[in-house]
């Protein structure tokens, strides 16, 4: 059993660019297509419907795309976190 200072150091890392993927969660599946389209802009990317919830009240879309760095990846989840229309992104 390795102790917390081994286990910090084993931290992935990751290399850039890589195939990147968010899952956003909102209210409206139609608004949450529009969100990825804005948010992407011209960048290409996929985009494909997830599972509703339960209860039917909450949706979800997966979105990917190639980031080119930590700072795109951060700056395109913060963008979709920030959005009106999204209630979690993961």
């Amino acid at each position: 059993m390795g102790t917390s200072g081994e286990n910090r150091e084993k931290k992935a890392q990751i290399e850039y660019p890589t195939d990147w993927g968010f899952k956003l969660i909102g209210k409206d599946k139609e608004r949450l297509r529009e969100v990825i389209k804005e948010v992407m802009g011209e960048k290409e990317h996929l985009c494909r419907e997830g599972n509703p919830s339960r209860t039917g009240k909450f949706h979800s879309y997966n979105a990917s795309c190639i980031v080119q760095s930590k700072e795109e990846r951060d700056r395109l989840f913060e963008a979709f976190s920030e959005h009106d229309d999204v209630d979690m992104v993961i």
